[in-house]
């Protein structure tokens, strides 16, 4: 079970007890707001693009989507999503629950998109459909092990 590798990761980091399971999905930016009781834009999503033999991931704000151009001048390709088998083949987290934590080794690369630094929290999942963690952008960043900031987002249209 995927949460239970992301919890023992956050307890080798003495912060198990930060993450948040719910009884309700968390599966979409909308049920993870609900659940949580915050607004859409503070839910951290985690979107997972193929890259040579591998996949990366991106970690924007949930109000964002990716902006093409600025994804291909950023990583050098264009922007194709994995499929749901291959998430699961490549990152070890299904869909709903994907998140920068405790993935595989097919991940080669974690980004963090500059759109959650507008807030002094957010929320990115941990392994599951129904889990959560409430992180500051900068720990976002230390703990998923990331690469780098990009800014490859832009905001989703009324």
């Amino acid at each position: 079970m995927s949460i239970a590798i992301v919890r023992e990761y956050f307890r080798e980091l003495n912060m198990e007890d930060k993450v948040l399971e719910f009884d309700v999905s968390s599966a979409t930016v909308q049920l993870a707001a609900i659940a949580l009781g915050t607004e859409e834009a503070r839910i951290a999503k985690t979107m997972s693009f193929k890259k040579d033999d591998g996949c990366i991931l991106v970690v924007t704000a949930g109000d964002v989507k990716i902006d093409n151009a600025k994804y291909k001048h950023t990583f050098g390709l264009k922007a194709k999503m994995l499929t749901a088998e291959e998430v699961i083949e490549l990152i070890g987290h299904a869909i709903g629950g994907v998140c920068p934590f405790a993935v595989k080794e097919g991940v080669k690369g974690i980004y963090i998109d500059e759109s959650v630094k507008r807030f002094e929290t957010i929320f990115p999942a941990c392994g599951s459909s129904n889990s959560a963690i409430e992180l500051t952008p900068e720990e976002l960043f230390k703990y998923s092990k990331a690469d780098s900031w990009v800014d490859v987002c832009k905001l989703k249209e009324a």
